[in-house]
């Protein structure tokens, strides 16, 4: 029978410690000593194996650790997949960003919800642009009615800095929903002749 297993694991003749805490099929629990235990084991042509080893004294069962082993991949996996790992989108803006800008990163950030990912928007001050975050906050909020029939909003807008953070996570069914479409009302006037915004960042 084999001893050491790469994972760790202690079975057979590696569980040097005696007693064990010895559990048996049906449940019980007994205090016995580690080479009356692994003597059961190969009597039953199966492997004693240390299954909670920082237990005082350790716990042991009398299992095919083989098959053991087997259970506890397939139930790592399973854990694994349950796992869904959010993917989180910032799309960058100024208070100067340009309406043709403004309307390709709402765009992007529709687009991003559909997909399921959560989208970061970050309105970025620069300078003298700290006199005027009336302006980003505006922008903001016209980005929050833009956005509302793809995205809820898991964080409204907060200052960091110099910067307007706002974070919107994918709303339920939004794939099925229309692409987004930014609204042409009430848009803020740049606060200087426009320019490009930042790049959206992954």
């Amino acid at each position: 029978m084999p001893n050491r297993q790469s994972d760790g694991t202690r079975i057979n003749e590696d569980i040097r410690i005696s007693p064990i805490r010895l559990v048996k099929d049906e449940g019980e629990a007994i205090i016995i000593e580690t080479h009356k235990a692994l003597q059961m084991a190969k009597d039953a042509g199966l492997d004693l194996v240390e299954v909670s080893p920082n237990a005082k004294p350790p716990v042991c069962k009398i299992i095919n650790y083989g098959k053991y082993k087997f259970e506890q991949v397939k139930k790592a996996k399973a854990a694994k997949a349950k796992q869904h790992v959010v993917k989180l989108k910032e799309i960058k803006m100024h208070p100067k960003t340009a309406e043709n800008d403004y309307l390709y990163r709402i765009k992007q950030a529709g687009e991003f919800l559909q997909d399921g990912m959560k989208v970061k928007l970050i309105m970025q001050f620069r300078g003298r642009e700290m006199a005027h975050m009336d302006y980003g906050k505006r922008l903001m909020e016209r980005a929050k009615e833009d956005l509302a029939a793809f995205g809820d909003l898991e964080m409204d807008s907060r200052v960091e800095g110099n910067t307007m953070l706002s974070i919107y996570s994918p709303k339920r069914g939004a794939g099925t929903a229309k692409k987004p479409q930014a609204s042409q009302q009430d848009a803020p006037k740049p606060v200087t002749e426009p320019e490009a915004a930042g790049e959206a960042s992954t």
